[in-house]
């Protein structure tokens, strides 16, 4: 199974920003790149083609740089319409996630492109359900990780207690990004410098703060290439 799971120190960190990013990068180096978003809440209700269903706005960026055309039950299975935890939101409808549901769907996906980019919720231990995670989905896939790390206050601890869970877990942490989600956050520099030193993966690009930019623009701050490396060349 080819494919990187993205997740974030936090909610509001940059991780679809990010990983449109990346999958702009990845598709610039010529790979048939596909995405998933397992979990979403703050949905909208939309009419399309005669059917009326909920969206989620990261979802759609998502899809919006996927080389193929997937289904939008298949790259988000759970949606919700309140803005709150999805495991919260599913019990308000009366719905049990099940992170079956979730790998079927990533495989139907992987199976027709060379790599998919799967984006977490919020942070690294979202719950699905009363005994699962986002964490536990990320086992089950196998796939390497990339951590978001918005660099603000408190940020060291939250990405070195994120890496920590990942590695524990027996997961690749393949890269962390250090993504600028203010420009007015104190000491963005000795921030970035602190995590350099201590996380056990490569930074994969600082993502500097910039409400307009696209995917490509993002790109431009991002080395894929250890990515390549984890997914492709691991044991």
């Amino acid at each position: 199974m080819a494919g990187l799971f993205v997740t974030g120190t936090d909610t509001d960190v940059g991780k679809t920003h990010v990983a449109v990013g990346l999958m702009a990068a990845l598709r610039q180096r010529g790979l048939c790149v596909a995405a998933m978003k397992p979990v979403s809440a703050g949905c909208e209700w939309v009419d399309e083609e005669g059917e009326r269903g909920l969206r989620n706005d990261d979802a759609l960026q998502l899809s919006a740089q996927s080389s193929l055309a997937i289904p939008y039950r298949t790259l988000n299975p759970y949606a919700f319409e309140p803005a709150i935890a999805p495991h919260i939101a599913a019990q308000q409808v009366g719905v049990s996630m099940r992170l079956d549901v979730l790998q079927r769907a990533c495989a139907e996906i992987e199976a027709r492109a060379e790599l998919v980019v799967v984006e977490g919720a919020g942070g690294w231990l979202v719950p699905v359900n009363a005994r699962e995670t986002l964490a536990d989905l990320a086992v089950a896939l196998g796939f390497p990780v990339v951590l978001v790390v918005g660099v603000r206050l408190g940020c060291i601890s939250h990405a070195l207690l994120s890496a920590e869970s990942i590695r524990a877990r027996g997961l690749t942490l393949a890269g962390w990004v250090a993504n600028e989600i203010s420009p007015q956050a104190a000491c963005i520099e000795e921030n970035i410098a602190a995590l350099s030193q201590r996380l056990p993966a490569p930074l994969l690009g600082r993502v500097p703060f910039d409400g307009q930019a696209g995917a490509e623009g993002t790109a431009a701050f991002l080395d894929v290439a250890p990515l390549l490396e984890a997914v492709f060349e691991r044991p």
